[in-house]
């Protein structure tokens, strides 16, 4: 069964979880409850912020380094998850529960992306 990939993408200083509606935790909880049994979720975690990142490039043979936070990035990637599913549909469907559970007020956003199995996966 093939692998997905979500990132999650807010705009980091944006989100309060003090600002989340009470059944927030409850709703996230039982659907992660849900998705391990269902055995499609292989891994998922957040991401500490930028400021405690740094980017790496690799350009004209050199390579720099930029300690966050990013000022020039609105968006960046908040968390991810790793999903094993029988098709992009199904990865489809779970992604978009996830961000229905996320309060209404809230601006959230998944990119769903396969992963590209190597020959003897």
């Amino acid at each position: 069964m093939p692998r997905f990939m979500t990132f999650v993408r807010v705009e980091e200083n944006a989100i309060d979880m003090a600002d989340a509606d009470p059944g927030f935790e409850e709703r996230m909880g039982a659907l992660f409850e849900e998705i391990t049994k269902a055995g499609v979720m292989l891994d998922t975690a957040g991401l500490r912020p930028t400021t405690e990142a740094t980017r790496i490039t690799w350009s004209d043979g050199r390579l720099s380094l930029t300690d966050g936070p990013f000022t020039e990035t609105k968006e960046v990637v908040g968390g991810y998850a790793l999903m094993q599913c029988k098709d992009r549909a199904e990865a489809l469907e779970w992604s978009k529960r996830f961000l229905a559970a996320h309060p209404p007020h809230w601006t959230v956003g998944l990119e769903v992306r396969e992963v590209e199995e190597q020959p003897g996966d």
